[in-house]
């Protein structure tokens, strides 16, 4: 046994096993992590990202187990987008001071329609053809939203929210139909947390407008 092999075996062992189907120690970190991150994202609590960072680590070993590779290798773009965001929250405002809620202009709209159609159709064609994936579209699908969502959330824009919304309508068959149905219920409890975080950062946004108004 390989010592990656080794360490991954936690995430192997069953933690909860109902009828048939068990659920792994890997599954229940990813599920504990995930919700903690988003909900702490929707109250804008910078912690969010340290405990994203440890979220991730759970995921890439569990998706990429599960054949879900570009969501395994999205895990580690997310590490690096994570720091980026951690920084940007505490400094990416004026004076390098804390970064408010905005909108999404309309000429950042159109580059992410641009980026995620091409990134979109590269990831499917090379999932397709150069893995064993069995479902390419909406694994590239998902993976595409998830990047420019965070990217998003890195920069505190109000719109991140909806791609998040696309992505876990999408997310929540697929880990079904994979059979991770513990990640299934957590990702309908991230649509429920992202609809929170869109209203606390809509409000947001509308205070600070009716001050300056």
């Amino acid at each position: 046994m390989s010592l990656l092999d080794t360490l991954l075996v936690p995430f192997h062992t069953p933690a909860i096993t109902l009828g048939a189907t068990s659920t792994s120690w890997g599954e229940v970190a990813g599920f504990v992590t995930g919700a903690l991150c988003v909900w702490l994202v929707a109250r804008q609590n910078v912690w969010n990202w340290p405990i994203g960072i440890l979220n991730n680590i759970a995921f890439l070993a569990l998706f990429m187990t599960s054949g879900l590779y570009a969501d395994g290798w999205l895990q580690v773009v997310y590490m690096a987008l994570a720091v980026f965001g951690w920084w940007s929250w505490l400094r990416g405002g004026q004076a390098h001071t804390h970064l408010p809620v905005s909108k999404t202009t309309r000429s950042q709209w159109w580059s992410l329609v641009g980026i995620g159609v091409v990134a979109t159709a590269a990831l499917t064609w090379i999932l397709d053809s150069l893995t064993d994936s069995t479902v390419p579209l909406p694994d590239a699908v998902t993976t595409v939203l998830s990047l420019l969502a965070t990217w998003g959330q890195a920069r505190k824009k109000l719109e991140s929210w909806w791609l998040w919304i696309t992505a876990d309508i999408i997310y929540i068959p697929l880990y079904a139909y994979k059979q991770l149905w513990l990640t299934a219920i957590l990702y309908i409890g991230f649509l429920a947390l992202c609809v929170l975080g869109l209203r606390n950062w809509r409000a947001d946004v509308r205070g600070r407008e009716l001050v300056t108004a």
